[in-house]
């Protein structure tokens, strides 16, 4: 619950406590911190072999500014075609080594794609050339609107949608972050469940959505069982 929806701790104590479970805010810390990772874990190992068939197409390369005890870090972000969140990376600089670290980890976990689809950063265009695949990188204003919308960007050409990204409402409940650590742990998590229970459901009837999203809940309170 604290993970998929944007609640706060504390949110998260009140709806336990109307359901009869007594438990304090710092017990719902513990679980996630405990749990959300093996339930992550999880998840990635069923979706990865999945992922690497169908989601080598075309990867949307953003990045999203983080205060971290008002320190600037930036959150990278590959997705795919489909929406789906395929690697997050925190880094201190927006540097090509940082791009690089960043690409080579993804392309680890998820192989080679056919199109990297880029803003016109130069970080970018230095690491993709790095690892051989700069005739494949694309960039052009809106072409990356994928990525954007994973987390939308102040400047981005996206401002009426900042409030609305996944990521920021999330961050905005929890009172931003206080640790790198934590924050490339949280988003690891938060990855994970959210492309478990995004069923794009403007993609579908309403027959199908529901039934993709019944699956989801059935695999989630599998993993939540074992």
């Amino acid at each position: 619950m604290y993970v998929r929806f944007p609640l706060s701790l504390r949110n998260v104590e009140d709806l336990l406590h109307e359901r009869g479970i007594d438990i304090s805010h710092e017990t719902v810390r513990f679980w996630w911190n405990r749990f959300g990772p093996m339930f992550a874990a999880e998840i990635r190992r069923k979706r990865v072999q999945h992922l690497r068939d169908h989601s080598n197409w075309q990867w949307h390369l953003g990045k999203v500014f983080v205060k971290i005890n008002g320190e600037t870090h930036y959150l990278w972000r590959a997705v795919d075609h489909e929406g789906e969140v395929l690697e997050s990376y925190v880094s201190k600089r927006q540097d090509r080594k940082a791009a690089l670290k960043f690409l080579r980890k993804t392309m680890k976990r998820h192989g080679n794609p056919h199109s990297l689809v880029t803003d016109k950063l130069r970080s970018y265009g230095a690491a993709i050339k790095v690892v051989g695949n700069a005739d494949r990188q694309e960039t052009g204003r809106w072409k990356n609107n994928r990525a954007e919308n994973s987390h939308p960007l102040p400047g981005s050409g996206l401002i009426a949608n900042h409030e609305k990204g996944p990521f920021r409402r999330r961050e905005r409940a929890m009172l931003r972050f206080r640790q790198t650590r934590t924050l490339q742990k949280f988003v690891a998590v938060h990855a994970s469940v959210h492309n478990h229970f995004n069923q794009e459901r403007h993609l579908y009837s309403r027959a199908n959505f529901k039934l993709n999203r019944a699956t989801a809940l059935a695999e989630w309170r599998q993993l939540g069982a074992a």
